[in-house]
């Protein structure tokens, strides 16, 4: 079965959440936990790159589109037309969580690094003065 264009122009409507490109994107900015200025840098662009395009004052060029999705954790469908599912608060703080225990485990793999060579050391300054 064939639609017609006019046909296929309602779906999209209805399925849409009528918000613009640029406001999808700040609501999925927003969700995400990131400044304009931690997006800007993530994809390479200046802030006033990112303002433009939430005030719908330019559009992301097709490669930024797919990176910006990424990074906001959205398909690029549901920032272009809404189509799909909009951004996970609870995704979003799962993700929060992880990054929390990876810091946490950087930092206690940092402490263990210098604890053990504040070991050699003491070994070494031991085992000289024995010889």
């Amino acid at each position: 079965m064939r639609l017609s264009t006019e046909t296929m122009i309602a779906r999209l409507r209805d399925t849409s959440d009528g918000d613009t490109l640029g406001g999808r994107i700040w609501r999925a900015r927003d969700a995400a936990n990131l400044s304009a200025k931690e997006l800007a840098n993530q994809l390479g662009v200046r802030t006033e790159t990112i303002a433009a395009w939430e005030r719908d004052r330019a559009e992301p060029r097709t490669n930024r589109l797919f990176m910006l999705a990424g990074v906001l954790g959205v398909t690029p469908a549901w920032l272009i037309a809404g189509l799909g599912r909009a951004p996970d608060a609870d995704a979003i703080d799962e993700k929060d969580g992880l990054r929390e225990q990876l810091a946490l485990v950087k930092k206690l793999h940092e402490q263990t690094g210098k604890a053990i060579a504040a070991l050699e050391m003491e070994l070494n300054r031991v085992q000289q003065n024995i010889r």
